[in-house]
């Protein structure tokens, strides 16, 4: 469709209105961070607090919490005494990201971690009803068999920019880029996973929707 913008603002007038609060950490991370572009924003956040409130998980998991506007949608659509554990490797975004989480009216039911996923998950006595990937593109498929081997049977992964501006289009041959690699990778491997059922949303940059059979 060639009328995006406007499509773009027609749809969030006639969704669920962002937060006072979700729309001032927006501003403070184009602000104040780099790739501010990396923030879930208005549509793909409520989408994830409904797909939280259809869900229902106990426990949720996020790799990469960035400034934590998807975290802090996700733990909005959460029941009372579920959980999420967010992981962000980048110890220098703690001093941005913190305060905005732990001042938020869902600090109670937010986790959040500095350090590698792919090392302290797998020590950690918990199984996942729901994950959120959204860490670094080049290791998207390690994510992932992590992520299955701690999720419950019936549970939902989420997998962020699984089109990746449309660069998984790009033949090997064309394409160096290390991310754009990872992200081929990881979306060949979901494609041929029996273990799963998979469906690829169009929604921003791709987002990949898996069940664990």
């Amino acid at each position: 469709m060639k009328e995006t913008e406007a499509l773009d603002t027609y749809i969030l007038r006639h969704i669920d209105a962002e937060s006072e609060y979700l729309q001032a950490l927006y501003r403070a991370t184009h602000i104040k961070l780099l790739r501010p572009r990396m923030a879930s924003g208005h549509l793909q956040g409520r989408i994830l607090k409904m797909l939280v409130q259809m869900i229902r998980p106990k426990h949720v998991l996020e790799i990469g919490t960035y400034s934590g506007y998807s975290a802090l949608c996700m733990a909005e659509g959460l029941e009372a005494g579920a959980r999420l554990y967010t992981f962000e490797i980048n110890d220098e975004q703690e001093d941005f990201t913190r305060p905005w989480l732990e001042r938020s009216p869902y600090a109670d039911k937010i986790e959040f971690y500095i350090g590698d996923a792919l090392e302290m998950v797998p020590l950690m006595d918990i199984t996942f009803d729901m994950a959120f990937i959204d860490g670094d593109k080049r290791r998207y498929s390690d994510y992932y068999e992590m992520v299955l081997a701690k999720m419950n049977a019936g549970g939902y992964i989420l997998a962020d920019n699984t089109l990746w501006d449309g660069h998984v289009l790009e033949t090997e041959t064309s394409s160096s880029d290390m991310q754009t690699i990872g992200i081929k990778e990881f979306n060949d491997k979901v494609a041929a996973d029996s273990r799963v059922e998979k469906v690829i949303f169009p929604l921003r940059d791709g987002l990949t929707l898996i069940r664990k059979k």
